[in-house]
């Protein structure tokens, strides 16, 4: 059947074959009621296009609400010889019909035109994300809209943004300056002399910035601050807030170290509390990535303030601090408006979380099985199913990525986002899923670009079709047309085998 070589896939299309509409000269667009909304964008991708906008022309964008259309993010597009019209529900949806012109506009088979048609398309999964991690290295902001436009145009609407690791702290937070200006850089390992120092942060307009480019390509930016641990950063700006007291440094080694957060610490609620209270200014999504993952509790079994710690909450051992400051995390923001996400290590000995707190299921599916199990919703990234795109494109030692995973393109695409056997009750808990691209040795943004495509788009139509209207055979024929939309859009991609 012929999908326009669109990725993702529309779930129906019906291709004429009877005439085009023309990619050039000029056009009127319209749009009325809640669907107004989606007009400043509308105009910056016709003009991007190539249309030259009026308000005197019979050949017309025509874009309508259809209350009839259930799903927010559906929309019907039916492209004539003289009008296109786009209907749905919400300004979300109409978008995404745009995302759809867009790829059209893109692509060399259709050259200066759009194919009449008629297409009824709606997403399998709410959450369809990406995470960019910039702790471990920084980039510009104008790198960051690069690759949300990018995602945008593969559909994705949620921008999982890492912001603090051991090896960079990027946030602004209000009277802890030095969590930046110290935090935000390191030693940079590749230097002669190792004297030479990388990193940065953002400044508050940024993110801001960011998130409002993001919410009008109706991508929800949702920033992660790690802790307990991956905190060296944060204990090198203040060091009073680690069990030993330091010296620290904002780690250039990668790996998982002893250092955390001291949990004993009378004053540790009063920073994390000025982290959350900037983070609540700084983004309104309704969610707070808290980390929680790959905590090392070596400095608490001889800390006094946490041994005393343990005594006063009544706890068996310093094993269960954490579970106890997750849930003190959740609760706090919680009482924020937020919920809390937290990767699958926080369901260690967690009878005390909220169950508001959303669980990242990464080391496999189990997490993301035993979550549901226990009541919590669910994002599903597990890095045995392509979705870590740090990971080489095929087990090659002189390929880039990292050195001890390999996810082809084929793995990403086959990504199921509902374990086996998960019973219907407990599968509704799962939002959806998401690629994570961690950047230890990411450098440069072209590498990112490379280890991001075309694994993302192959994970972006996983997570917009019914698992039954998958087909990996078809997705690749429509690759190679889409491979000449991403060089258009100067996006450096891995061209080798898939699978």
């Amino acid at each position: 059947m012929n999908y326009g070589n669109l990725i993702p896939r529309p779930v129906k299309a019906e291709f004429m074959g009877n005439g085009f509409f023309m990619i050039s000269g000029s056009i009127r667009l319209e749009a009325a009621g809640i669907l107004s909304e989606v007009l400043p964008v509308a105009t910056d991708i016709c003009t991007g296009m190539g249309f030259t906008l009026t308000s005197d022309c019979e050949r017309a964008i025509s874009v309508k609400e259809d209350a009839q259309i259930a799903d927010p993010e559906g929309y019907i597009l039916d492209i004539g010889q003289d009008v296109i019209s786009i209907r749905a529900c919400s300004p979300a949806g109409a978008f995404y019909a745009l995302q759809t012109l867009r790829q059209f506009s893109l692509d060399s088979f259709s050259g200066d035109v759009f194919p009449v048609c008629h297409i009824e398309d709606k997403p399998q999964y709410r959450w369809r994300g990406l995470m960019f991690d910039c702790a471990r290295n920084f980039f510009p902001v104008s790198f960051i809209y690069k690759i949300i436009d990018a995602a945008a145009l593969h559909k994705l609407n949620v921008f999982h943004w890492h912001l603090s690791d051991d090896q960079g702290w990027r946030l602004p937070v209000t009277g802890y300056p030095l969590l930046t200006e110290i935090g935000g850089w390191r030693i940079d390992r590749r230097t002669e002399k190792f004297s030479g120092k990388i990193g940065g942060s953002y400044t508050e307009k940024e993110i801001r910035d960011v998130v409002a480019y993001a919410a009008q390509r109706y991508m929800t930016v949702v920033p992660e601050i790690d802790m307990p641990g991956h905190m060296s950063a944060l204990l090198a700006a203040y060091p009073g807030f680690g069990c030993t007291g330091g010296p620290y440094r904002v780690e250039d080694r990668f790996g998982i170290f002893d250092d955390v957060l001291c949990i004993g610490n009378p004053k540790l609620f009063d920073v994390v509390e000025a982290i959350f209270d900037s983070v609540v200014s700084l983004f309104p999504a309704p969610y707070v990535h808290i980390g929680g993952d790959e905590c090392p509790r070596t400095r608490w079994q001889t800390c006094p303030k946490c041994k005393q710690k343990v005594k006063e909450l009544g706890l068996p051992n310093t094993e269960r601090l954490q579970p106890w400051f997750t849930a003190q995390l959740a609760k706090l923001l919680e009482n924020k408006g937020k919920a809390a996400i937290g990767w699958d290590e926080v369901l260690e000995n967690a009878a005390e979380l909220p169950d508001s707190l959303i669980v990242q299921s990464w080391r496999g599916v189990e997490g993301g099985r035993q979550a549901c199990m226990a009541g919590h919703r669910v994002i599903m990234s597990p890095t045995t199913q392509g979705c870590y795109l740090d990971y080489r494109n095929y087990d090659d030692p002189m390929e880039i990525g990292r050195q001890f995973g390999t996810a082809t393109v084929k793995n990403s695409y086959d990504f199921s986002v509902v374990p086996e056997g998960l019973p219907a009750c407990a599968s509704s808990l799962i939002l959806g899923g998401q690629g994570n691209l961690w950047t230890e040795e990411v450098y440069n943004g072209r590498t990112a670009e490379y280890l991001l495509f075309p694994r993302l788009s192959a994970l972006a139509e996983a997570l917009w079709l019914p698992p039954d209207d998958k087909d990996f055979a078809s997705f690749a024929a429509r690759l190679e047309a889409h491979k000449e939309r991403l060089r258009k859009l100067h996006i450096l991609y891995y061209d080798g085998i898939l699978e």
